[in-house]
């Protein structure tokens, strides 16, 4: 296996944890209306991996849909519902709720650093399967990644880090993806079973983080106009995983 791909790939990923110097560009309204947008497209992209690549890749592996497979991916869901509730890696990026103050900081930068590992254990799983299926599965984490970085610039900040070292911090956070996919690399091509495994856990998670975490977010927006652009943004993100069927 070669390992300049995934490599690449997790590094680039963990490199948009500077996406939170565009946030200095915008004014606070016109930041929010854009990241409404990114978590749209998020949703679509990562169900559409999820659905049109990581799950029949899983049962094309195993032969079929089995009960075994079910449970995988029931097994992703549940693994994403645990870290959710807590290790809370996705954080609240509401200044006024109850969990924000003094802790909020250091809570957003351990919870995103648990975040980064999996996803870099995800996307060299994806790779250890095949190269088109691990830049699918690359191109769905960065596309949820970009507004939850914009978010994590914006807590720290808030929570007393200045400008730069809520940056820096927030890459230090981003580089544990790197870890993550190394580990997974190392083992993975000793064992195949592992990473036929972690296909479906995969995509049980990104089906978790999409209708659990993004969908809800989108709902808070009750505006006509604004509900349509994120249906289309969200069809956007699945249309584009599915064309991306054409690398198989």
């Amino acid at each position: 296996m070669n390992y300049f791909y995934p490599i690449t790939a997790v590094v680039i990923v963990s490199l948009l944890s500077f996406s939170g110097v565009i946030a200095l560009a915008f004014k606070k309204n016109l930041l929010q209306k854009v990241i409404m947008v990114l978590v749209a497209f998020s949703t679509g992209a990562l169900l559409g991996d999820a659905l049109i690549h990581l799950i029949p890749e899983a049962v094309e592996e195993a032969g079929g849909l089995s009960p075994s497979l079910a449970i995988l991916i029931f097994v992703g869901i549940l693994l994403f519902f645990s870290l959710e509730k807590f290790l809370r890696w996705r954080h609240c990026h509401d200044v006024t709720c109850r969990e924000h103050p003094k802790h909020l900081g250091t809570m957003n930068l351990v919870g995103d650093a648990v975040h980064n590992f999996i996803d870099g254990v995800l996307i060299a799983a994806s790779f250890l399967v095949s190269v088109p299926l691990g830049l699918t599965t690359a191109i769905a984490v960065a596309a949820h990644e970009i507004p939850q970085e914009l978010g994590d610039f914006g807590v720290l900040v808030h929570s007393g880090y200045s400008r730069r070292k809520a940056l820096i911090y927030n890459f230090l956070s981003a580089c544990f993806s790197v870890l993550g996919a190394i580990i997974v690399l190392s083992i993975g091509t000793f064992s195949s079973d592992l990473v036929n495994s972690i296909v479906p856990i995969t995509a049980g998670g990104f089906i978790y983080i999409s209708l659990s975490g993004l969908v809800p977010e989108l709902h808070k927006e009750q505006d006509l106009s604004k509900s349509l652009t994120q249906f289309l943004s969200m069809v956007a993100g699945f249309v584009i995983m599915f064309l991306l069927l054409s690398l198989e």
